[in-house]
């Protein structure tokens, strides 16, 4: 986004300090001044002090050298507040350790953030083979369960206004044409349930459904299983408690 993006409604600084968080958020790790540069196009000059002025309020960090960067403490703070403050978090725990017990694996609850989805809060499998959860982890919405429950939600017209005609490939399994993936949210609609068959990470199958406490729905819980632990019987399991997570979850948040 440049300064004339805004229509001059926003302050040039503050949408380049915006851009620059968003930007390490996105690239973990450390990186220099002139790799900062060719991402965002600021000028070096102006961008070396945004920087510094970020590095002083811990919002970006150093490396020992003082020459690379990367997004400071201030930021896990801040992501911490939203969370801690969300309701729909605080009303989802106890159905997530409940869906969690039932199926005995990895759980998410995620947001739609435009064209993608972030976890906001995740129960992990006891099983050794298991797949990675993180909180705060982005992902796009059209190869995740989650992100097709969600996505379901919108008319065709609405999910057409928000993806590109081809989307980004994450995997040989993934749906990579819009039409064939609003194709799959009919589907979706009928059946009340998502599924994201390897679609993300090979290896992993994933069902997720929409909490309806608001229309088009934002928030969604997926559960993740691996292929090779996944039977006729367990998936069946885990969609009747997913089901059942949804409807305690709609009634918890009612009022939100």
């Amino acid at each position: 986004m440049s300064a004339a993006d805004t229509g001059g409604s926003q302050v040039k600084s503050a949408v380049r300090t915006v851009e620059l968080l968003e930007y390490f958020a996105a690239r973990p790790g450390m990186h220099s001044l002139a790799s900062v540069q060719d991402a965002v196009g600021y000028p070096k000059s102006s961008l070396y002090m945004l920087l510094r002025t970020l590095v002083d309020l811990d919002w970006v960090e150093t490396d020992t050298t003082g020459t690379r960067y990367g997004i400071g403490v201030r930021a896990l703070l801040v992501g911490t507040s939203y969370l801690d403050g969300d309701e729909v978090v605080a009303a989802a725990r106890p159905t997530l350790d409940r869906l969690a017990d039932d199926t005995t694996e990895t759980i998410h609850l995620a947001r739609l953030d435009g064209t993608h989805v972030v976890h906001l809060a995740t129960r992990q499998s006891p099983h050794h083979l298991r797949p990675s959860a993180r909180v705060g982890r982005r992902l796009p919405a059209h190869a995740t369960s989650l992100g097709k429950a969600l996505l379901a939600t919108h008319t065709d017209e609405q999910v057409r206004a928000m993806l590109p005609p081809s989307l980004p490939r994450l995997t040989e399994h993934t749906l990579t044409d819009r039409e064939q993936l609003i194709e799959e949210l009919h589907t979706v609609r009928e059946q009340g349930c998502a599924v994201d068959r390897e679609e993300n990470t090979l290896g992993l199958r994933c069902f997720g459904v929409a909490v309806p406490y608001r229309t088009p729905a934002r928030d969604a819980i997926s559960c993740s299983v691996p292929v090779a632990r996944l039977t006729p019987e367990h998936e069946q399991l885990i969609k009747d408690a997913l089901s059942g997570a949804r409807d305690r979850l709609a009634l918890a948040t009612r009022r939100l």
